[in-house]
């Protein structure tokens, strides 16, 4: 008996034929559809042309036009000292260009009125705290306990996770320019800010500790400069245990992070070949370097290290091919990364995993299945670990992105299951359960309120809602765009990626979503 058509399938309006599923099993090859061009946000996370066109269109409450005569649009033009002439046209005027309105951002109180029946629960932060007019990022989440914490502008400021309230604030003298993706298991961590307020011409020089469960700022140090070669211009962390290792242009070290002392130098292998680049940590601390970038890209490559975080000693390593850099970590245990083409960048992109001793595993190729690389983001800039739309759980890796979720088998590389989405709604593995089935958030569309779903082998077949967020918080939700995640106990907690200090557009900054208690 033939299923009927899903809606998870099928654009609504307007019906039309349904086009050849791209996660048809291994073996079907139906003809592909043109490939969508597909442009970096930088720091945005995925923007949907046709909804952003429907926002303008609509006008989504942004946006108000204005008339510059006074009295309306039917009022005469005003006298002026030189007469028109009968019957001749008076100069065209020239429209006046949108002025942004303040965004009106619903209350805590007025998402829940609105609530239907299974709805969850939501509690909303409207931080109006004063910024800078101009886009200003959020930092990486924090869940520690029964918090979220995060780094804003000049201050780290944590969340009761059961009703947004806020428990403390640490302010900083200048803005935190990095942040790592992990605390130490104790809930500590070391921010990196500013040397000054400046906008320009400053430098992301100085250590400060924070305890996340208690709201204490620690030890601050400055990281010291002799050159170019361990300059402050960017900087990259990343925490594993009670170690902090800190990349500074082409050097790296390790710092405890209890006390702030210095552990030791992290060794520069091949030197004048390859240079420290990055860092990830978690349950294994691993040290990425670009090698041969003097020479033709063709024959650059990447090294990937893996560093014992106690005492410095590398346990192991990963080259790359040439012409293939290491583009993301999405894992550090299993190790799983993702490659691509030094010429090509992340239009020809992999996921690779590594097996004991940094071989070799697997490498897939998901573009095969339409995923782009981190769920539309591209490479943003931002740390080694900050890859949005993925996930590694079990024995397999998650891949979201703008349309589409799927899960792929870290042993055998192959598509355990895949779902495209009818309306062009952003899909982000959250977290993998057991039989290679994950939790999935679905963003809000332009006519639909957001949620979380599980999927699993078996694809659309297996959809079973979890979560539906109520709609009066649709808007807001959208246009964080899936900036920054977490889940933990039930809960999802939403920012964006950066908020604009623009009174005008002032934007809220983190939205949470839970199954109301029974």
């Amino acid at each position: 008996m033939e299923r009927p058509p899903q809606p998870w399938y099928v654009p609504r309006p307007p019906q039309r034929t349904v086009p050849d599923n791209p996660y048809a099993p291994e073996g079907y090859a139906p003809p592909p559809p043109p490939a969508p061009a597909r442009r970096p946000r930088p720091g945005r996370g995925p923007v949907v042309a046709g909804i952003v066109a429907l926002l303008v269109l609509a006008g989504a409450g942004t946006y108000a036009l204005r008339s510059d005569r006074q009295g309306g649009p039917d009022a005469p033009p005003a006298a002026t000292g030189t007469a028109t002439p009968s019957g001749t046209p008076s100069a065209p005027r020239t429209p006046a260009a949108p002025t942004p309105a303040p965004k009106r951002i619903p209350t805590t109180e007025e998402i829940n009125a609105g609530r239907a029946a299974g709805d969850a629960t939501a509690w909303i932060v409207d931080d109006r705290n004063d910024l800078p007019r101009r886009n200003v990022k959020l930092h990486d989440l924090w869940v520690v306990g029964d918090t979220v914490v995060q780094a804003v502008y000049r201050k780290v400021v944590a969340h009761r996770l059961s009703d947004g309230a806020e428990l403390w604030s640490v302010p900083l003298p200048t803005p935190v320019c990095e942040t790592p993706v992990h605390p130490t298991p104790d809930g500590k961590v070391v921010v990196v800010h500013k040397s000054t307020q400046a906008q320009n011409g400053n430098r992301c020089n100085q250590l400060r500790m924070i305890d996340l469960r208690t709201g204490k700022a620690g030890w601050h140090r400055e990281l010291t400069e002799t050159g170019s070669m361990d300059d402050t211009i960017i900087v990259h962390t990343a925490i594993s245990g009670d170690v902090v290792a800190v990349v500074q242009s082409m050097r790296a070290a390790a710092y405890r992070v209890g006390d702030g002392t210095k552990l030791y130098d992290i060794p520069m292998e091949n030197p004048g070949g390859c240079y420290p680049d990055d860092v990830a940590g978690g349950a294994r601390l691993l040290l990425t370097s670009d090698c041969a970038i003097g020479t033709d890209r063709r024959k650059a490559y990447s090294q990937l290290r893996e560093i014992d975080p106690r005492t410095g000693k590398v346990l192991w390593r990963h080259r790359t091919p040439q012409g293939w850099r290491i583009g993301k970590v999405i894992s550090t245990y299993p190790a799983v990364l993702t490659t691509f083409h030094a010429e090509e960048y992340t239009e020809n992109w992999r996921v690779v995993s590594l097996g004991p001793g940094g071989r070799p595993r697997t490498t897939i190729d998901a573009r095969k299945k339409g995923f782009a690389y981190c769920g539309d983001a591209g490479d943003a800039g931002e740390g080694v670990q900050n890859c949005p739309g993925t996930l590694v759980g079990g024995q397999a890796v998650y891949l979201g992105g703008t349309d589409r979720v799927g899960a792929y088998d870290l042993g055998t590389g192959k598509l355990l299951w895949g779902v495209k989405s009818g309306d062009g709604g952003t899909l982000h593995p959250l977290r993998a359960e057991g039989g290679a089935r994950a939790l999935v958030y679905e963003a809000p569309g332009t006519e639909r309120p957001g949620g979380i779903t599980r999927f699993g082998p078996g694809g659309v077949d297996t959809k079973q809602e979890v979560l539906r967020h109520p709609a009066p918080a649709r808007s807001t939700e959208l246009g964080m765009y899936a900036g920054k995640l977490a889940y933990a106990n039930g809960r999802i907690v939403i920012t964006p990626s950066l908020v604009d200090g623009d009174d005008a557009r002032h934007e809220a900054r983190m939205l949470s979503f839970a199954p109301e208690e029974p």
